[in-house]
């Protein structure tokens, strides 16, 4: 069983990873990472401009998540978002980056259904997007559908732990707590080809063990400290979102109060006369 890249003294830090020199993060930047125990960021992106301040900000993944589907759309699970969005979406982002790997959710049920069907969707993120990877929800009963997409040459991040397409099956979202079924779960999918494991909402320990049994690179929403890497949706990250915030989340802005603030200065600003002023007029 391969050892984790991550120290198991909880105070101490992995090194940084080396200054970016320009050159894009593909899979096997990724795996370097997890072998030389450096640490991977990861955040969501659904349109140009955020997409390009995040690379612009040396962010090494950007996941197009079918999240858009509650953040973007207002929905209040992922399964209503379709192919056809996730694409529209995913094009926006695989422009702007110019550095970081963009990774695009297949979302419900894209995943589910025949694997010719999976394959087929993860070939449309390649050919009509410039993205780089699809995830796919699922563990061991995904392997079959993981190992035909690689053969076919789509780079496949598994996605285990919670798994918001099952949210109506589990009647919820529950934290997983099965480290030897989510271990399985991992072990399968990179066995069957992929890159990476995304683990969410499982306790540190089972984020660990996890991280332990694979090779390949972890990344963890709400999986504790101790995989390779973090990820979090990004308007939850700036405070864009608002009413509940999962127990993971580390809020570093508020961004939803700024936005408030500004348009009811402009509303105001219109109301008095005083915009537009003659810097903002032309003559």
């Amino acid at each position: 069983m391969p050892e984790s890249p991550t120290p198991s003294d909880p105070n101490s830090k992995p090194p940084a990873p080396a200054p970016s020199s320009g050159k894009r993060v593909t899979t096997r930047t990724l795996q370097r990472r997890r072998d030389q125990g450096q640490s991977i960021s990861m955040l969501t992106a659904y349109d140009f401009p955020t997409a390009q301040i995040l690379d612009q900000a040396g962010i090494d993944v950007l996941l197009v998540g079918d999240s858009l589907a509650m953040v973007v759309a207002g929905h209040e699970t992922t399964l209503p978002v379709t192919m056809d969005q996730m694409i529209y979406h995913a094009e926006m982002v695989g422009r702007a980056a110019k550095h970081a790997m963009v990774v695009v959710d297949l979302p419900f049920p894209e995943g589910q259904l025949g694997i010719n069907r999976s394959v087929h969707s993860g070939a449309r993120v390649l050919k009509e997007t410039q993205c780089h990877a699809v995830k796919l929800e699922g563990g061991a009963e995904q392997s079959r559908r993981i190992e035909a997409m690689v053969t076919a040459g789509i780079p496949v991040m598994a996605h285990v732990g919670l798994r918001p397409q099952n949210v109506l099956v589990d009647g919820g979202y529950r934290v997983q707590r099965d480290t030897e079924a989510l271990v399985a779960d991992a072990v399968a999918a990179e066995q069957a080809g992929a890159f990476c494991v995304l683990i969410e909402c499982v306790p540190s320990d089972v984020g660990r063990a996890i991280t332990q049994a694979v090779s390949v690179p972890t990344i963890g929403i709400g999986a504790g400290p101790h995989v390779t890497g973090q990820v979090l949706v990004t308007p939850d990250l700036i405070g864009m979102t608002t009413g509940y915030t999962p127990k993971f989340v580390r809020k570093m802005a508020s961004v939803a109060e700024t936005i408030a603030k500004v348009a009811s200065e402009y509303k105001n600003a219109v109301a008095d006369g005083s915009f537009p002023g003659d810097d903002e007029t032309f003559a």
